[in-house]
């Protein structure tokens, strides 16, 4: 059964009706600019094929219920409210409600500034984005949120904007200080290429990776070691490169460039000023990587994705044993370079390789895995795909 089949089969269980449509949105894998989208720096992700799909139907009462196989424990378990009452759970109440569920019903406060008299609506969530990879299962379940609430209750809300209420909704109504670039990803993705972003700037190009004609599958190598975006490290990084912005004076870490190293590191404390330095020089990767491949293609981007993987080894902290192991073993079985991707702290590194090596490159990282006594990995392909939009 696909993921959309298990969204119509849950939204029958739970209504005893056919839904009147689903929509869905993809997960994302970032190929590079990671920790630079709150700085208000570049980065260059893709969607993927592995989507959330969001089965719906409206109600008359003015109440929204969400209900997903995403709880790991027993049947799946309705979360519902009246639209009316949004405002008062977030986010001064947010903790009141599972957090699976605060993703769409932080959207849909998101969205109700722009709903007049909004119908009441129940959303029926499946997926087969794998959750904890950091292939960002959260925007992929904003987005398919976001795209069927737009068209149910008559929006007229470009991708940019719905991609900003997801945003909305994870920072505030989930409390996880994250910046855009999942969101923009899974709303603006198209086959084969990835999404030039500005954070600042929220301009977005597409740009074709060319992956398919030189031959070259992008591989997932998720560690299964999870991580949470609203507790730990993450705000720690966050923060710090906030000081390192206010210590050199800047709105940003965006307006700095390596040339301001050297006072950087004059300024800052030796923690702060590798924070900082991770993310000048993860804005400068970027906007390498989308200049060499419209200059010389996918094959010459493998020392950027290696250096990435570095600075966020070393001077970001943010790697795990299991991530750097997988990274390594990539590359010796052949990738043209490799990187963890996401938020760090555990999830997936991802490794651009030759298609045909794809087997023996999988064999490779779940031997190491096994004789590094570390969980089994799950080691598969993604391709760039579309973004988020109606099923039927």
């Amino acid at each position: 059964m696909t993921a959309a089949q298990d969204a119509r089969r849950l939204f029958r269980e739970l209504t005893d009706a056919d839904p009147i449509g689903v929509w869905s949105a993809p997960g994302r894998v970032n190929l590079i600019g990671e920790h630079t989208d709150y700085n208000d720096g570049f980065v260059f992700p893709f969607a993927i094929e592995h989507r959330t799909h969001v089965a719906v139907g409206r109600r008359d009462d003015g109440r929204i219920r969400v209900v997903s196989r995403f709880s790991p424990e027993g049947e799946p378990v309705p979360v519902e409210v009246a639209l009316a009452d949004l405002d008062a759970l977030f986010p001064a109440r947010r903790d009141d409600i599972v957090e699976w569920a605060r993703y769409p019903l932080g959207v849909a406060w998101a969205l109700l500034a722009d709903a007049d008299a909004p119908t009441g609506v129940d959303l029926a969530f499946a997926s087969d984005v794998p959750v904890g990879a950091g292939l960002s299962s959260s925007a992929a379940i904003e987005g398919a949120t976001a795209s069927a609430l737009d068209e149910v209750w008559g929006l007229g809300l470009d991708r940019v904007r719905l991609a900003i209420a997801g945003r909305r909704a994870e920072n505030e109504a989930v409390g996880a200080p994250t910046g855009i670039m999942d969101q923009m990803a899974s709303m603006l993705g198209q086959a084969d290429a990835g999404i030039f972003l500005d954070c600042r700037s929220l301009v977005a190009e597409v740009v074709p990776l060319g992956f398919e004609p030189a031959g070259l599958a992008l591989l997932v190598m998720d560690t299964g070691v999870t991580h949470a975006h609203s507790t730990g490290g993450y705000g720690e990084r966050r923060a710090a490169c906030e000081r390192g912005a206010a210590l050199m004076g800047v709105t940003a870490l965006r307006d700095l460039t390596v040339d301001d190293l050297p006072r950087a590191r004059e300024l800052m404390d030796d923690v702060t000023f590798r924070r900082v330095r991770h993310v000048v020089t993860e804005n400068q990767r970027v906007l390498d990587a989308v200049a060499t491949l419209r200059t010389q293609g996918p094959r010459a981007l493998g020392a950027l994705l290696d250096a990435s993987h570095v600075s966020m080894r070393d001077d970001f902290e943010i790697s795990v044993p299991e991530l750097d192991l997988a990274v390594e073993t990539a590359r010796a079985a052949g990738a043209i370079g490799a990187r963890m991707t996401g938020a760090g702290f555990g999830g997936a590194a991802i490794a651009l390789i030759d298609r045909a090596l794809v087997p023996e490159a999988t064999h490779a990282v779940e031997a190491a895995f096994a004789a590094a006594g570390f969980a089994a990995p799950q080691v598969f392909t993604v391709r760039p795909s579309a973004g988020a939009g109606r099923d039927d």
